[in-house]
């Protein structure tokens, strides 16, 4: 579904951001991008989704050059969920929902267009908040119906960029829950920037781990996640508890 080759970017006269980075990501698979903080986790998201423009290297999405596809016909391959939502105009739920369909609005909303929110909202079982203003509901409330909005698009491929963050447990496991299952029943690829380990290695297919805009390990959480990785990327002693389907790590000490 992705494919990068030899990507790099930088920022004005800065050294790079990213340097070199190769992966691949396939159709229905849920990859998470870890790294400690300006590794370029949310760098390489953006230049998936075209907010930046690489210095070098190409980007594919079913084998297509991001490049040459136009925003509107890549927003409806590709969905965004940043890591926080700018603006501040009351809108409802309903409201908010409805923006996925711009890609495909041209003058007036049609019948399908409101199909497609009304399925969104019922499968995802937000019926309750439809008439809410998005500004009056919790964090995961907010996070649940930004995804919905991004699901509304009828994208292919949904890129997150910390979508737990400064979310309770219990609405970070719904958050992640929704992700999967996005996956598995629709076949949609998700890309996640995040920080939280214990999520990334239980609900991830594959693991990209970055270290200051390089690909140092992916694959598989277990293959990833391991106590040299974590003392080379992170700077700490930790210890990689399996525990049947959960996957902890315990950091010891700062090196």
């Amino acid at each position: 579904m992705i494919k990068i080759k030899g990507l790099a970017f930088g920022y004005n006269n800065h050294s790079d951001v990213l340097c070199g980075i190769d992966a691949k990501v396939g159709k229905g698979e849920v990859v998470s991008i870890i790294g400690p903080n300006g590794s370029g986790k949310t760098t390489l998201l953006r230049c998936i989704n075209k907010i930046l423009k690489p210095k070098k290297g190409k980007i594919m999405i079913q084998g297509k050059s991001v490049k040459k596809i136009n925003l509107r016909k890549l927003s409806r391959l590709v969905s965004y969920v940043p890591q926080k939502e700018t603006g501040s105009f009351p809108f409802t739920v309903f409201e908010t929902i409805l923006m996925g369909r711009l890609p495909y609005i041209n003058w007036n909303v049609s019948d399908d267009d409101l199909k497609v929110v009304y399925e969104t909202l019922h499968n995802l079982k937000l019926n309750g908040l439809r008439n809410r203003y998005i500004d009056e509901l919790s964090g995961g409330e907010k996070q649940k119906v930004l995804i919905a909005r991004a699901l509304a698009q009828q994208p292919l491929v949904i890129i997150l960029d910390e979508p737990t963050s400064n979310l309770d447990p219990k609405h970070q496991l719904q958050v992640f829950d929704l992700i999967v299952d996005l996956a598995r029943k629709k076949g949609i690829t998700i890309v996640c920037a995040i920080h939280d380990l214990h999520l990334a290695a239980r609900f991830s297919d594959r693991i990209i781990m970055l270290k200051q805009g390089r690909v140092l390990a992916d694959g598989p959480p277990r293959s990833v996640i391991t106590p040299e990785n974590m003392k080379e990327v992170y700077g700490i002693e930790a210890y990689i508890c399996h525990n049947g389907g959960n996957f902890h790590v315990v950091p010891q000490r700062a090196l």
